[in-house]
């Protein structure tokens, strides 16, 4: 497999090549990375130009607490590593997508901005990636009559001419999937682990060698099942689709629900359920928190993507209106740090406006007067976590902070009561109580 340097490089720090050994320093996260690719971008460096140089010249003024020179030297040091890696690969026929690449999906880098993820590796008609269709995500443990229901969807969306995007996984995922496939629908899988399995399995042969199929993962393809990179893959399959129906989901509680949400949230794209009888189903809840019932006529797709549009034109409606205000909780922690408060004078002296200069439009922003960013944190925790539980990977992606300094701020929430840690997997959930709020004043951070 022939790769440029900026390919060799990006694979370098960011990819693993095999089972991670303990101890050794781990590849750069989407979101590390995002931060790394940003500050090489601003010294005008590429990557590629790290491949055989000492870093520390070229690093110079480069500070980060988690990525350390040590950490990149020990990642651009894996050459062996990574030659054997692609020679097992292209024997899969397997290709890598990087960020700089033409062909890389730009859904994701649109919505996902520097969270998108560095590396792609894939096999199949890399063309559809940028063709966008309807995502269909649902439990592994469905019923029948589920099954039946994602199997129709495969079906209609061959017939109807768009493509199903999925996650591969047992269960609904591979229901709709080979419905749109034996249809000779196409098809985009998004997977979280053995890709190279999968590029070479039977059940995809046919497909792939006709280009109807497209399987990509942000992981090392001969990766095995992990419930954190499942978690983090479902934001890509949002992302690539235009609407997406959730089939079945349980409340609180699995990859399929947290993935919805986590779309509910971001807004990517809209979400319709299943109907249900069973008011306390997790498609019931997901639609108190704005999802849309599937109508329960025959499945016009094209309806769905209408949707679709019609948002994007809200979106550009609200941006033409007056600006409403900000509540601090809507903005990010990167963005208080890049444009600190100016402090207004009456009539209130509890507010303070912050100007930004993007398409001449001036946005007010109102939480209290030179509150700490721990106080600052803690708004915007309670948002993220107070209708359902998240990760600590998902607050590194909302929050864009280090990962040692949310573990500080956690502690303390933690202490203070402000959340409650939940195990298997870790998550942390907002503690509906009345608490002390922080103090504006309080300058730890």
């Amino acid at each position: 497999m022939n790769i440029s340097g900026q390919t060799q490089a990006v694979l370098l720090l960011t990819a693993y090549f095999s089972k991670p050994v303990k101890g050794d320093p781990r590849p750069l996260s989407p979101t590390e990375w995002g931060r790394f690719a940003l500050w090489l971008k601003e010294k005008e460096t590429l990557p590629e130009a790290l491949l055989g140089n000492d870093p520390n010249s070229l690093l110079s003024g480069w500070s980060d607490k988690s990525i350390t020179l040590e950490r990149i030297r020990f990642l651009l040091g894996r050459g062996s590593a990574l030659a054997l890696a692609l020679e097992k690969w292209q024997r899969a026929s397997l290709w890598v997508l990087t960020r700089s690449d033409a062909e890389y999906p730009h859904r994701l880098k649109k919505l996902l901005k520097t969270d998108s993820p560095p590396v792609l590796f894939g096999c199949g008609n890399r063309n559809l990636l940028n063709k966008g269709g309807l995502a269909v995500v649902g439990s592994r443990d469905a019923t029948e009559s589920d099954l039946q229901f994602a199997t129709s969807l495969g079906n209609d969306a061959a017939a109807q001419g768009y493509s199903i995007v999925s996650g591969g996984a047992r269960g609904i995922d591979e229901a709709a999937m080979q419905g749109s496939l034996t249809h000779e629908g196409t098809t985009i899988g998004i997977l979280a682990d053995s890709l190279l399995r999968s590029a070479t399995s039977a059940k995809y042969r046919k497909a792939l060698m006709a280009n109807n199929l497209v399987l990509i993962s942000p992981f090392n393809p001969e990766a095995g099942f992990d419930v954190g990179n499942a978690m983090s893959r479902n934001k890509y399959i949002y992302c690539l689709a235009d609407a997406a129906i959730v089939v079945s989901s349980t409340k609180n509680k699995g990859g399929t629900w947290n993935g919805a949400v986590e779309n509910l949230r971001q807004g990517w794209v809209p979400l319709w359920v299943k109907t249900t009888s069973e008011a306390s189903s997790g498609n019931a809840e997901l639609v108190r928190q704005g999802a849309k019932w599937l109508p329960g006529e025959r499945l016009e797709l094209a309806a769905l993507m209408n949707a679709a549009e019609q948002t994007a034109e809200q979106k550009v409606a609200i941006n033409q209106q007056k600006p409403e205000p900000l509540a601090p909780a809507q903005m990010s922690l990167s963005e208080i740090k890049e444009h600190p408060p100016v402090v207004c004078e009456p009539p209130s002296s509890d507010k303070f406006v912050r100007k930004v200069e993007a398409a001449e439009q001036v946005v007010v922003v109102a939480p209290p007067v030179t509150m700490s960013f721990y106080g600052l944190f803690i708004y915007r925790l309670q948002e993220l976590t107070a209708k359902a539980p998240i990760t600590l990977d998902e607050m590194l992606t909302q929050l864009d902070a280090s990962k040692s300094q949310l573990n500080e701020w956690l502690k303390r929430a933690l202490d203070e009561g402000h959340v409650k840690k939940l195990s298997k997997p870790v998550r942390y959930r907002w503690q509906q109580q009345q608490v002390q709020q922080p103090s504006m004043f309080d300058d730890r951070s």
